[in-house]
């Protein structure tokens, strides 16, 4: 990286800005959120685009994905299973590189458009139900929310730096929460349109990056009725399998290639050592384990149910957080964009760590996109090791920022009905109603 300087003072410039927006309660409006958003979205841009440094995976593996669409090829053989999703975000990169804008802004365009609408959406989720305090509370929350998403350094770097897909996989996901979210007043919930909706919102999300799948029984929970939910299933899978019927209309692949590629959509090689446990037998090296993989799959895939079970009573949002932090703490395989999936769940509901946890995990992100990149191939192998060994650091962080207390979800608060005045008070009666009927 060629201004790391530069590039630590915008990160922990926005990390200040949302620690003191929570300690002196500011509630910016929506105008003022989205300003500082772009701001620091747009100077993260230029620093990163006219760079001499670019991520790896963004220069070897998504750039001749968005490459193989405008020259009619199937993005996954293309790149060599470089790119093993769906050809939906390849869709998306061939769109700018079809007018002419340099590889190093379309690769970053969309994840900083889905990262704004990230900015509003989170927002949305912050408000809770309608149970859940009165509207000024509500608004409160919502406009912390935001302020402080616009301003995340996690986001800042997985969005801008590295433009992992990662926020556009999100922002079709936490719609989808809003969609399946209960609505008052309303008997079935929204009934099949609601459903389906949601369905299609997380198929979208599905489509952009494979993770989500772990959050479809929590979505579909969402919604009341089996009816419903069973639509939402059927629509939730109608989206990929779009996506991937498309290759033979738009691009040049057969059906031989199409199973060709099958190979490689959604396979994970096992390589371990960037993480917790695994780092610390590996001793911060990468290494391909299939032992450690094959066992830290059954770990991982463990906890995951074991989580949601014990907060199957919980908030949504809270079973989600609790469900995704869990996920990094096991996981025997991590990216560091994996640190986002968390973030927009966790800053709409806070909890008593999480402020910590996220700026403990932003700071181990940061040392790895901006310090480990000063030195050269072999310097960057032996100073990978402390740094992924000290992720064990930010583990903790992430096990006391779970919502341990509150894996039932709050009842709704009631107000006592108000009782007619005894008919044998008149005069008492007529005093009453002027504030009865709001003529004061």
């Amino acid at each position: 990286m060629d201004h790391p300087i530069f590039t630590a003072f915008i990160l922990v410039s926005g990390l200040s800005l949302a620690v003191v927006a929570q300690w002196r309660g500011w509630r910016p409006s929506l105008r003022v959120s989205l300003a500082v958003g772009v701001g620091l979205r747009l100077i993260l841009l230029v620093s990163a685009a006219s760079d001499t440094w670019q991520p790896v995976d963004f220069d070897e593996s998504f750039r001749p994905a968005g490459a193989a669409i405008l020259s009619g090829h199937d993005p996954v053989l293309a790149s060599n299973g470089g790119w093993h999703f769906l050809p939906m975000i390849p869709y998306l990169y061939a769109l700018p590189l079809a007018v002419g804008i340099p590889w190093e802004i379309a690769g970053r365009l969309w994840t900083l458009v889905a990262d704004m609408g990230l900015i509003y959406l989170v927002g949305k989720l912050a408000r809770g139900l309608p149970a859940e305090g009165g509207i000024d509370q509500q608004r409160r929350r919502e406009a912390q929310a935001r302020f402080q998403y616009a301003c995340n350094p996690i986001a800042l770097m997985i969005a801008v730096i590295h433009a992992q897909v990662e926020p556009i996989s999100l922002v079709f996901l936490v719609a989808a929460y809003l969609v399946a979210r209960p609505r008052p007043g309303a008997a079935d919930g929204g009934g099949v349109r609601r459903a389906v909706y949601t369905g299609l919102l997380f198929g979208l999300a599905l489509s952009a990056k494979s993770w989500p799948i772990v959050l479809l029984p929590v979505v579909l929970a969402m919604l009341p009725t089996w009816r419903q939910r069973l639509y939402g299933l059927v629509a939730s899978g109608a989206v990929p399998l779009f996506f991937l019927v498309t290759l033979p209309l738009f691009v040049n692949t057969t059906v031989a290639d199409l199973k060709h590629a099958a190979q490689y959509m959604g396979g994970v090689r096992p390589i371990v050592g960037e993480w917790g446990w695994t780092a610390l037998l590996t001793g911060g090296n990468w290494d391909l384990v299939p032992a450690y993989s094959q066992i830290g799959q059954i770990v991982l895939y463990a906890t995951l149910l074991a989580v949601g079970l014990l907060w199957r009573r919980a908030n949504r949002i809270d079973q989600t957080s609790a469900m995704l932090l869990a996920f990094m703490i096991v996981t025997p395989r991590m990216g560091t964009q994996y640190l986002l999936w968390f973030v927009p769940f966790l800053v709409a509901r806070p909890t008593r760590w999480s402020q910590a946890a996220m700026g403990v995990a932003a700071t181990w992100a940061g040392l790895g996109y901006i310090y480990l990149t000063q030195f050269d191939e072999t310097q960057w192998w032996i100073n990978h090791r402390w740094w992924a060994q000290i992720s064990v650091v930010v583990i903790v962080l992430l096990a006391a920022a779970i919502p341990w207390s509150r894996r039932r979800a709050q009842p709704p608060v009631t107000t006592p009905p108000v009782t007619a005045p005894p008919a044998a008070a008149p005069e008492r009666a007529a005093a009453d109603e002027p504030v009865a009927t709001g003529r004061q």
